[in-house]
């Protein structure tokens, strides 16, 4: 059996679970998050609880019961806590700012960057690190890897958007310049 999905998902107190016709449907505090599950896949509430079961054991059943499990896992968790990914800018002149949904970038190229953040996803700025946050956890990964193409760092001088504890490896520059 998966060992992802046979694990439970305990609900906390405030969060309520519905399941009904091949979604499931996770309130909490925070919001609202609803699923689209296989059809071979079943979702069960017991005793506070989340269940995931599969019918066989193929690949596709077991791949289907893992990634379920984890799906719900982390609409369970984005409805009480919520997610966050924070990038940080490197280099010369770069800002950013916030006004309400849309994210002005000044990341050296001619004309600033404008990005309008989709509904359901926060920015917020302090100093040189923008924070993106939600209760959605693909949409925050999403939104943020977006915002990290707009400059990626580059290897020779490491200037570009990186996410905070990212590790760039650099190169060497031209070993004649002198």
């Amino acid at each position: 059996m998966s060992r992802i999905g046979r694990l439970p998902i305990a609900l906390p107190s405030s969060v309520q679970v519905t399941v009904s016709d091949g979604s499931v449907e996770v309130q909490g505090p925070k919001g609202k998050l609803v699923l689209q599950v296989h059809p071979d896949i079943r979702v069960g509430v017991e005793e506070g609880k989340v269940l995931c079961e599969r019918p066989t054991d193929q690949k596709t059943h077991r791949a289907l019961h893992g990634l379920t499990r984890a799906l719900l896992a982390n609409m369970v968790q984005g409805v009480t806590d919520g997610f966050q990914k924070k990038l940080e800018l490197v280099g010369v002149g770069y800002r950013a700012q916030v006004q309400g949904q849309v994210l002005t970038l000044s990341l050296g190229y001619t004309n600033p960057v404008v990005y309008v953040l989709p509904p359901g996803v926060q920015a917020t700025v302090e100093g040189l690190t923008v924070t993106v946050s939600g209760i959605d956890k693909q949409r925050i990964g999403a939104v943020a890897a977006k915002i990290r193409s707009l400059r990626p760092p580059e290897p020779y001088r490491g200037k570009g958007i990186k996410y905070v504890g990212e590790r760039i490896r650099r190169k060497a520059g031209k070993a004649g310049a002198k």
